[in-house]
């Protein structure tokens, strides 16, 4: 929060401090009156009085106060109206950025960033920031963005450090050197992050050594300490923190498993949870280590409210909906019945390479991970976001064609060869990994909502399903903050939520065991602390590998672990886990009656295809020339889906072909509306408008769709130039680009 602020100061020009901080203070009065229309009207009032800079600084400051309150939404509502007035300010994007990120908004956070960025470069201001920022959200996402952020972070610098030449004041100087710190801070994120441990900490070293007591450095380093298992060095540095920061120290402290000893200590930090910020009334981070903290105290009361108020204040910027989530289970489930497999034989790799744990979050998926990992053929690669990624392709390449559907509808059409490309790309990234191991564990845990796909593109992969007291798992993630909150995590947040997720887990588990019941090892948590070498042995035995008593010395095993286990992995098993529920017993009603509401599932209606791969049919059959059969394909698909624009695209193409020209530029139209931005069918429209004369409505087409890569084609008429439509996307691998997608997840 405090970079946020610095970042906003810089951004601005100078003005009356003294003034605008009177002003601000007016505002105050104004919100602890619960009089907001009042500051409002008065803050626009002002703006014939202020000048731009200074009044769009004192909407910041008053949009940064409405955030304090939890007016999240009002603060954004003034930030846009300011926008609208002075679009050119870059500290209104920074803070609109600011609070879609809090809200879990990252792609729009983003996107205002990127925004503030085309605004700095044209006002010639230092951008390095900016892309740190882009760099640290796209952490949590998309690791490919983040490492481009970060290295465009180190251009901007650069170029920062050659216009600032010849400058010799010791303020621009000190400027620099912070940004230089900032810069190499979120390089050295990324490089943690993509398990370049070894120059992550060289990076840290070198900034701790121009400034030992940098804070972020410490903090930075002692977090990559915990996930390499040096606990007491990452401690050392935690205490470092507390002297320059002691809300950041402490809580590091508390998460590695270190609390404060005196009540003073706990009282201080509790005071400074309770700061207002732009994060609003509660910092909810340190409200959860509180919590922990008390409960090792063995106050429960005391942890339970703190972590009853790090959840209520967490919610306030969630937007988890249950019910659509019971919903989606319900469509995968319908989506992956048995039949599915019988109906397609030959999908998928019979590699079995691939071993997945999965299992509800805090169930116990990391040490078992942790167990496998011991064994000299098996490696444990972490939570991997492969079959997410997958998922995220197969979604882009439904959008792509304009089929209308999303996943996991579209599960009906991948055929051995589509479904064998994904899966080959899957092995490539896991051989990487380990190329010398006969398993790379994927301990995903959500990944039990991903089994019927795991199914159909590896059929002999062995999963293992982490079952665990329910009541134990929820007020373990009740008791834990999430870095996914926005994401997946949602749930975690109310009792409630959790109850509901615990029977949409155990519904959908139930269908998987009757889907596919060969490959799933059910693993019970509490019988694994009890009789760790029993359940071992099965899991071995699943997997198919030989027994290994050093699979049960897994506390001394020397790897990254990045999950919100990574203390508890370190230890030698212990059994003080199991009925933790018990200490909250009086408090978990809403639990119970969340796992016991009824599931109200809406009517499903989903189209099965009898056959997969008639649009890659009809394209294979469109390029040899066989007009005809791919006629019939595409007409097979549209027959079943009626707007599929891409099978409707190709019918016109065709019909262009066989001299029904009217018809075949209504089928193309029709299917651009439903995808405006594919640029190769908009170039293929008005190359057929062209042909039949219709030179205006070309030029309108291409005009509207602001398309400046599409050229006229002279020379060609009639059928000649027909045959020379270079007709989309998928021309010449249809099959390679859908697995390409699917298995890298890209988006447009």
């Amino acid at each position: 929060m405090t970079a946020s602020l610095t970042l906003l100061r810089r951004l601005s020009q100078q003005y009356d401090y003294a003034a605008l901080n009177t002003a601000c203070q007016h505002s105050d009065l104004w919100l602890n009156e619960e009089r907001v229309a009042g500051a409002e009207a008065w803050i626009e009032a002002e703006r014939d009085a202020l000048g731009e800079t200074e009044w769009c600084t004192l909407v910041t400051g008053f949009a940064q106060r409405l955030a304090a309150c939890d007016r999240h939404a009002q603060a954004e509502e003034w930030l846009h109206a300011a926008v609208g007035h002075y679009p050119r300010q870059l500290a209104l994007y920074v803070q609109l950025a600011q609070l879609a990120q809090l809200q879990g908004r990252a792609l729009q956070a983003i996107a205002l960033l990127r925004r503030a960025i085309r605004l700095g470069n044209e006002q010639d201001a230092p951008i390095e920031l900016l892309w740190t920022r882009v760099s640290a959200i796209a952490l949590q996402f998309n690791p490919r963005l983040a490492r481009e952020a970060a290295a465009l972070a180190e251009a901007a610098l650069s170029q920062s450090s050659e216009r600032n030449a010849g400058h010799d004041h010791a303020s621009s100087d000190a400027s620099f050197a912070e940004r230089g710190r900032q810069v190499e801070l979120a390089v050295a994120s990324v490089e943690t992050l993509e398990g370049d441990y070894d120059a992550a900490e060289q990076r840290y070293r070198r900034l701790l050594k121009e400034r030992p007591d940098c804070s972020a450095s410490l903090n930075g380093m002692g977090q990559l300490f915990m996930q390499l298992g040096r606990i007491e060095k990452a401690i050392a540095l935690f205490k470092r923190v507390t002297a320059t920061d002691p809300a950041q120290g402490h809580s590091a402290l508390i998460h590695a498993r270190r609390f404060p000893e005196d009540d003073a200590t706990l009282e201080q930090l509790e005071n400074l949870a309770r700061i207002p910020s732009t994060e609003g009334s509660a910092r909810t981070g340190l409200l959860f280590r509180l919590a922990a903290a008390w409960e090792k105290r063995r106050d429960y009361p005391k942890a339970f409210a703190l972590a009853d108020e790090a959840n209520a204040a967490s919610r306030r910027l969630l937007r988890y909906e249950p019910k659509a989530h019971r919903q989606r289970c319900a469509r995968i489930r319908h989506a992956f019945p048995r039949a599915l497999y019988e109906h397609r034989p030959g999908c998928g790799h019979d590699s079995t390479l691939p071993v997945f744990v999965v299992g509800m979050p805090r169930s116990g998926t990391t040490l078992v991970e942790q167990i496998l990992a011991g064994h000299s053929r098996i490696h444990g690669a972490g939570e991997l976001g492969m079959i997410p990624r997958v998922i995220a392709g197969l979604e882009r390449w439904e959008r792509h064609t304009g089929s209308g559907r999303r996943y996991p509808d579209c599960v009906d059409d991948l055929d051995p060869q589509v479904s064998c490309g994904i899966a080959e790309g899957i092995l490539r990234e896991l051989r990487e990994y380990a190329p010398e191991a006969d398993h790379v564990v994927d301990k995903l845990p959500h990944n039990f909502e991903n089994i019927g796909l795991i199914h159909l593109l590896f059929p002999r992969a062995k999963i293992i399903s982490l079952r665990r007291d329910p009541r134990d798992i929820a007020v373990s993630n009740y008791f834990t903050d999430y870095s996914a909150k926005h994401g997946g995590m949602g749930f975690a947040y109310d009792l409630g939520w959790i109850g509901e997720q615990l029977a949409d887990h155990d519904a959908l588990m139930r269908h998987w065991l009757k889907v596919c019941p060969d490959a799933i090892l059910q693993i019970h948590y509490e019988h694994l602390v009890d009789e760790p070498e029993s359940s071992a042995r099965s899991m071995l035995e699943h997997i198919g590998v030989a027994w290994e008593p050093e699979v049960l010395d897994f506390d001394a095993l020397e790897r990254p672990i990045k999950t919100a286990s990574v203390w508890q992995v370190r230890q030698p098993l212990y059994a003080s886990s199991k009925g933790r529920w018990q200490r909250y017993r009086a408090r978990l009603k809403p639990l119970i009656k969340g796992a016991r509401r009824r599931l109200i599932e809406e009517a499903i209606e989903m189209v099965t295809l009898p056959e997969p791969g008639w649009l890659n049919s009809g394209v294979d059959r469109y390029r040899q020339g066989d007009l005809n059969a791919s006629e019939y394909r595409f007409k097979q698909l549209l027959h079943y889906l009626p707007e599929h624009a891409a099978a409707g695209f190709m019918l016109g193409l065709i019909y262009l072909h066989k001299g029904y020209q009217e018809d075949g530029m209504t089928l193309m139209a029709r299917a651009l509306e439903r995808c405006p931005w594919n640029r190769h069918w908009r170039s293929d429209l008005a190359q057929a408008y062209r042909m039949c004369g219709r030179e205006h409505e070309a030029a309108a087409l291409l005009a509207a769709g602001d398309h400046p890569s599409a050229r006229p084609v002279a020379g060609h008429a009639g059928e000649e130039a027909a045959v020379r439509l270079d007709y989309l996307f998928l021309s010449g691998e249809a099959t390679c680009s859908r697995s390409t997608a699917a298995a890298t997840g890209a988006d447009s």
